[in-house]
């Protein structure tokens, strides 16, 4: 199965396409710096950039322990998570992931370079008629690697406090703020500034609910939708699996169907001679409050584990919009119009928990876990973000709640020997200004998901938006910035708190994770602030600072 680009990723393609051709001058300078230490990496392979390069797959479990060399594909695809955008003659590194592990701008630039070749990287033989084939190997990809061997060293600590602090000293940032660059080889630290000081950490947090829940529900992992029938009945019970992007869209962009349900549904009710049906729905999975603490905002829906389209009351798919003031009665309403349509007749009761002794109908499943937490990371994805928090809590038998879910949680980061003094968490979201967050345990998870002993945490990067190209970083940068599509980056706002976490390959082709993080800064220094993290970042990639 193959997950189809979002549409902020379709609308950038254009835009990765002049670069790859037009290569402009801000990132033919990266590109030239960069471009030894890639070739460095690309021929000796060395243990701490293999944290990065093997394995980056999204069903990337299916590398843990495996030794094989690295093939050309696979270092094409820790290209893409080293941000890279190489020179003329070279595919764009950017755009978002299929769930076979490969980016698909990198599978169709080298499907039109090559005829033929082949791994398919774990996709299953049950593959669609009509799905893409496995994309061919890409040496096409890499024509413009050369140089000689060995990686570039790890900037100079001095060096880099002197090209960071008149960006991250500045006083636009406000009294309080905090940060920590470590090299990911190494996971060495090489830049603080009050990095074990826990901050508001806004959206951010979205990196530590991705580590968690990939650590304790799996990658693999899908969240399931079914419905059921209470024996010798005509009771059915659409029961809610926690999939906030379970949709009723035609064009399903490869996410569960509600279409797809009601039509096993009715197929099933037809063997057993039903054409007329109670139905209610089960949203028994969570616990606790439904309301985040924000209150009603068009940024989260109720936190329930039945809705269709995150309840949103337009067409969008990210970001700000209306929603439905009751997600699961209006999921249900929606099933039961597409029961009539298949003339199954319906009569709905609202909600009741499905009987122990009741037979599965019918049963729908979202993508792997891999393919949700770049969703969130990408679009900053509170919907999703909270119902993997209720996930994680199943997971590590904490109740399902935003408590709960805030618990397990760290409870689960724990297991990792991350750094947790002074850490709090109280959503999954990072919409809560009872999250406290340090940049050392930022920057400690980014460089947990790169390590080759945890190949389940990698789409933690590969989910974070391109600087330039994807999600919450498409329009941050300006085309003519060093770090376009060298920059992948975690955004956080909040009423005076701006944060940015992620990794840069710097100037000598080392990749360094980062974490900025700044609270209380006045309302009006908003965008002078989120554009002294953008600069400091975009210093990182030009950084020759050895």
């Amino acid at each position: 199965m193959v997950v189809r680009e979002p549409k902020v990723w379709r609308a950038a393609r254009p835009r990765v396409v002049r670069v790859v051709h037009g290569v402009k001058p801000g990132i033919v300078r990266v590109t030239r710096a960069v471009k030894p230490g890639a070739a460095r990496v690309a021929q000796a392979v060395k243990p701490g950039v293999v944290r990065v390069t093997s394995a980056v797959t999204a069903r990337s479990s299916q590398l843990a322990g495996s030794t094989k060399k690295l093939t050309t594909l696979q270092f094409t695809a820790g290209a893409a998570t080293l941000g890279l955008v190489f020179s003329a003659g070279a595919v764009a590194a950017a755009g978002p992931w299929d769930s076979s592990g490969q980016r698909t701008a990198e599978r169709d630039w080298a499907a039109s370079r090559e005829g033929q070749g082949g791994a398919d990287h774990g996709r299953s033989s049950g593959t669609a008629a009509g799905a893409p084939k496995p994309a061919p190997s890409a040496p096409a990809v890499l024509a413009g690697l050369g140089g000689t061997s060995g990686a570039g060293s790890a900037p100079d600590s001095a060096a880099l406090a002197a090209l960071l602090d008149p960006f991250l000293k500045s006083p636009v940032l406000g009294p309080r703020r905090a940060a920590s660059v470590v090299d990911v080889e190494t996971g060495e630290q090489l830049y603080s500034q009050n990095a074990e000081e826990a901050l508001t950490p806004a959206s951010t947090t979205k990196i530590a609910t991705a580590v968690a829940a990939l650590s304790a529900v799996g990658p693999d992992h899908r969240l399931q939708t079914r419905t059921v029938l209470d024996p010798d009945s005509a009771e059915v019970v659409l029961v809610g699996g926690g999939d906030p992007t379970l949709t009723a869209h035609k064009d399903t962009e490869g996410y569960a169907s509600l279409r797809t349900l009601a039509d096993r549904t009715a197929d099933a009710l037809d063997r057993r001679h039903l054409k007329e049906i109670t139905l209610t729905h089960d949203v028994s999975l969570y616990e606790g409050p439904e309301q985040h603490t924000i209150g009603r905002n068009g940024n989260l829906a109720l936190v329930v584990p039945l809705m269709v389209d995150e309840a949103r009351l337009d067409d969008s798919s990210s970001g700000d919009a209306d929603r439905d003031p009751n997600p699961a009665a209006a999921a249900t309403a929606e099933f039961a119009d597409l029961l009539e349509e298949r003339d199954i007749k319906v009569r709905t009761e609202g909600d009741a928990a499905a009987p122990k002794n009741a037979k599965e109908l019918a049963a729908v499943s979202s993508p792997p876990l891999t393919t949700l937490v770049e969703r969130m990371l990408t679009n900053s994805d509170n919907d999703i973000a909270e119902a993997l928090a209720r996930h994680v809590a199943l997971a590590t038998g904490e109740q399902p709640s935003f408590e709960g879910g805030a618990a397990a949680i760290k409870k689960e980061l724990k297991k990792l020997e991350v750094p947790l003094d002074g850490v709090e968490f109280a959503d999954g979201s990072g919409l809560s200004r009872g999250n406290a967050l340090t940049p050392a345990l930022l920057t400690a998870l980014l460089a947990e998901s790169a390590a080759p002993d945890h190949p389940e945490l990698r789409p933690v990067l590969t989910g974070l938006p391109v600087a330039g190209f994807t999600g919450t970083l498409r329009t941050r940068y300006p085309s003519d910035a060093t770090g376009t599509g060298i920059v992948r980056a975690k955004t956080g706002t909040l009423s005076n708190v701006n944060t940015l976490a992620g990794t840069v390959v710097d100037a000598d082709g080392r990749l360094l994770a980062f974490a900025f993080l700044a609270t209380e800064t006045p309302l009006g220094n908003t965008d002078p602030a989120k554009k002294a993290l953008t600069d400091a970042t975009s210093s990182l990639a030009t950084c020759g600072c050895r």
